[in-house]
């Protein structure tokens, strides 16, 4: 009998070749995967509109900061001035006690459900 001792010594270049083919499809798909996963560029017009957007949306969290107004007329619940609510919660604070039990009432009232419609079935 003849002693086969294959050890593939006639393959390396077959191997290095599939391993160089499987490293340029994977960067051939990564390459394509970045350019479909690319973002739009944004144009002068868009970059403008967003500008504007975010100046109103400043000037009305600004206005919001600076003005009174309700926030549920219903339920009394108004919107303070910043600098009026902080002198209204250091006034608060000469009392403790009375301010956080009052603060406690409003938030409850601020924050109750409304009363469940009646049923006629029942």
């Amino acid at each position: 009998m003849e002693n086969v001792n294959n050890t593939g010594k006639g393959k390396p270049a077959v191997t290095v070749l599939a391993i160089l083919a499987t490293f340029l499809l994977m960067a051939f798909l990564v390459g394509q995967m970045l350019e479909i996963a690319r973002p739009a560029s944004a144009d002068v017009a868009r970059a403008a509109a967003r500008a504007k957007d975010n100046g109103d949306i400043r000037a009305s969290g600004s206005d919001a900061l600076k003005n009174w107004g309700y926030v549920d007329q219903p339920k009394g619940i108004v919107r303070l001035p910043i600098d009026e609510a902080m002198k209204l919660t250091i006034q608060g604070y000469q009392n403790p006690g009375a301010f956080h039990s009052n603060l406690v009432a409003r938030v409850e009232k601020a924050t109750a459900l409304p009363p469940k419609p009646k049923n006629e079935f029942e």
